[in-house]
């Protein structure tokens, strides 16, 4: 019998870590998600995405969520693509962490965006999430790059993706929610700034997500210039 992840090869992807497995969601993870995202990821009166998807009804955040999942696969190609990362702690599904690239062949740079709950918040999480995605991006993607942004208003995210080695790399004034400008700090990450862990990342179905996105599969000898990254981080 022909299997989903022979028809999807993305969904045999599996990051491991010491506390988290990250994986592909796929559509019955998509409760569990939109369960995750209404039990609050930020004070109310914040915003501290680049886009307000957590400023609206019950209903519409499930809809929205469900879309962006597969938003994320129609996208997938090839070249450009994206994927939406869930992230289990204790058998629990407590946020997501997005990974996508533009032109990858040639620019070798991956972007990222991630979120956690509230309730797992402050547990050195976002750390290691943020980590797992960077070794996977630098060691079998063979990228040279990582870019992010957070508002600049975030301490808190801001300083975890310190934790990993992202620098500042410029300032955009951005618009989180309609007629509020905020200023948005741009992150990049290099092998050269990485602070490296000390666990090895758990990997599993590389090989098929390699092929079917036709990664490259020796090291870049080129730096490609940086862009702004696509979605911010809120992973304190």
């Amino acid at each position: 019998m022909t299997s989903l992840t022979s028809i999807w090869p993305l969904f045999s992807l599996r990051l491991s870590t010491p506390r988290l497995e990250l994986r592909p969601l796929r559509d019955e993870d998509i409760p569990r998600y939109v369960d995750a995202a209404l039990s609050g990821i930020h004070p109310p009166e914040t915003m501290p995405f680049t886009f307000p998807w957590t400023d609206v009804p019950a209903d519409e955040l499930g809809r929205g969520t469900a879309e962006h999942v597969w938003r994320t696969r129609l996208l997938s190609r090839p070249g450009d693509w994206a994927i939406a990362l869930g992230i289990w702690f204790e058998g629990e599904l407590v946020g997501c962490q997005d990974m996508s690239a533009k032109n990858f062949a040639v620019r070798r740079t991956v972007s990222t965006g991630s979120w956690l709950k509230q309730a797992v918040q402050g547990r050195g999480l976002g750390n290691e999430m943020r980590t797992a995605v960077a070794l996977y991006a630098f060691d079998h993607l063979h990228a040279v790059a990582a870019e992010s942004d957070a508002a600049a208003w975030n301490a808190a995210s801001l300083g975890v993706s310190a934790s990993v080695g992202y620098v500042p790399n410029g300032v955009y004034c951005g618009e989180a929610r309609r007629g509020e400008a905020v200023d948005m700090q741009r992150l990049r990450l290099t092998p050269g700034t990485f602070r490296r862990p000390y666990w090895a990342l758990g990997v599993e179905g590389h090989d098929a997500v390699a092929s079917f996105l036709e990664l490259p599969s020796t090291p870049a000898d080129v730096t490609p210039t940086p862009s702004p990254a696509l979605s911010a981080e809120v992973t304190p």
